[in-house]
């Protein structure tokens, strides 16, 4: 523990000044974590909301009256970094300790955390993103779940767009006790809708508060979306702040009798009188599902992986490296980052998604065996991706006729000398289809955050010479891919 708090004052970081954060500017979002015994995981919660990409927030650490060393990693915390701010209180339970977290934030969203678990780095950046490009009043994400060294990715609505809470409430009948919906960590809240209605969490109950205050604020959301990329990795640990130790079994029913009957009400406010009957069976699977989170066992879930393989890896060697080799390294996994959430979104591999990539900056009209070096994949590796991409629906090829070979006179000294002209390999048309119209906005967007990250600290004058120079390479490349006449 004292190691870790003197690595946090060594650290010890002025955002006020790095960041542009002013005293009593209000924060785009408030991020809370109640914190309970956290002793040995908070180090990695933190870290993992100070160090990640979006910066316009404020962290709201609450000691829970921790027994351990809790209170103090937080004021460690506070005290190297202006955005903290930390509450300490006396034991009342995790919807006590969120409830005064909620009183004391300032920002237009609100974003959860529970202190043994972690953000990915790109996770308030893309919720944010996505609530004000759809207007929305919440946003809930796909998950990680980890246990011990395994970790698999949890989501649940394929739906792309806004829905109504109407539209909202059928998907969470389908799977009523399942974490994604019941959670507070994977989504995110606006504020003003929080406190015009007054909602806070149930400090009387400890099973399922969190899901009732859902409940409670999908009345008043207008407009839903779902963000189809892992944003947060979930650990289940025992001895934490949302566990019902201590409750007496009578209690624990009457708690669980008391959500079903919300749970119910909930329904019948949110649908119309046929709907509901007609959905009636439907709502009592919320009593046999509600005693599990609504997740197979790691080992039998599809996809499940071994923690730290989930991302892209990365060469600490050749992140540090000198020269242009590690530049262009350090370049390909940086796009390879950024394009993983684009991908996961879609169903695609990073290849694949870089693939489109290159195909929206090249045009109509390739070369199969120039696209296969630009786009740095074999040329057996760039056949299969385009005929998936073609089965997916996202693109239409087609063959272009090779020219007729032309005799042409070229003169030596004296001589003349027949050849046979040289032509070109084989060229296709790519067309992009409809279906992959949302894609290639995403992947713009990939592109933007890509130039923002590589191009941080640069001068306008630098940023516009670049913009020249990238525009060169573009039209010399598009004249070399370009069909020989």
């Amino acid at each position: 523990m004292a190691a870790i708090l003197k690595e946090i004052e060594e650290e010890s970081v002025d955002v006020k000044k790095e960041e542009g954060i002013m005293e009593g500017k209000i924060p785009t979002v408030s991020i809370i974590i109640p914190v309970y015994n956290a002793e040995s995981f908070l180090a990695r919660c933190v870290d993992s909301v100070l160090g990640q990409e979006y910066t316009d927030f404020e962290l709201l650490l609450v000691d829970d009256g921790s027994k351990d060393r809790s209170g103090a990693l937080c004021d460690a915390y506070a005290a190297s970094d202006s955005r903290v701010r930390v509450f300490h209180k006396e034991n009342a339970g995790v919807s006590a300790a969120r409830n005064q977290a909620l009183s004391e934030a300032r920002g237009t969203f609100i974003q959860f955390l529970d202190s043994d678990d972690w953000m990915t780095p790109d996770s308030t950046k893309l919720l944010v993103r996505a609530a004000e490009e759809n207007d929305c009043d919440l946003v809930i994400a796909d998950f990680y779940r980890v246990v011990g060294e395994r970790v698999s990715r949890k989501g649940d609505i394929e739906e792309e767009g806004v829905m109504s809470p109407e539209e909202f409430a059928a998907h969470m009948m389908e799977s009523p006790a399942d974490y994604y919906y019941g959670v507070l960590w994977n989504k995110l809240y606006r504020r003003s809708i929080i406190e015009e209605h007054a909602l806070r969490m149930n400090a009387e109950i400890s099973w399922c508060e969190d899901f009732m205050f859902n409940l409670e604020y999908i009345r008043f959301a207008e407009r839903i979306t779902a963000l189809h990329a892992p944003i947060y990795y979930y650990v289940k640990r025992k001895g934490s702040l949302v566990t019902t130790q201590g409750t007496s079994l009578s209690k624990t029913i009457q708690m669980k009798l008391g959500v079903f009957e919300y749970y119910h009400n909930f329904y019948k406010h949110v649908l119309d009188e046929e709907e509901y009957e007609k959905n009636r069976l439907q709502l009592y699977r919320f009593l046999v599902d509600a005693a599990s989170d609504g997740l197979v066992g790691i080992p039998l879930l599809p996809g499940t992986k071994k923690l730290g393989d989930e991302r892209a890896g990365v060469s600490a060697t050749a992140l540090a490296g000198e020269g242009m080799l590690s530049d262009l390294y350090r370049e390909r996994k940086l796009m390879q980052r950024y394009l993983e959430v684009a991908a996961l979104k879609n169903d695609l591999t990073p290849s694949e998604a870089y693939l489109l990539l290159c195909l929206s900056h090249l045009g109509g009209t390739v070369n199969k065996k120039e696209l296969a070096d630009f786009a740095g994949v074999s040329r057996s590796a760039l056949t299969m991706q385009l005929q998936k991409l073609v089965l997916r629906g996202l693109i239409k090829m087609e063959d272009i006729p090779m020219p007729k070979p032309v005799r042409s006179k070229k003169e030596k000294g004296t001589e003349k000398d027949e050849t046979l002209q040289k032509t070109s390999e084989k060229r296709v048309r790519v067309t992009f289809q409809l279906e992959a119209e949302p894609i290639l906005r995403e992947l713009a967007t990939v592109q933007r955050d890509y130039d923002e990250t590589r191009f941080a600290g640069f001068e306008e004058e630098d940023l516009i010479q670049y913009a020249r120079l990238t525009e060169k390479m573009k039209r010399n490349m598009q004249k070399v891919l370009a069909p020989a006449h």
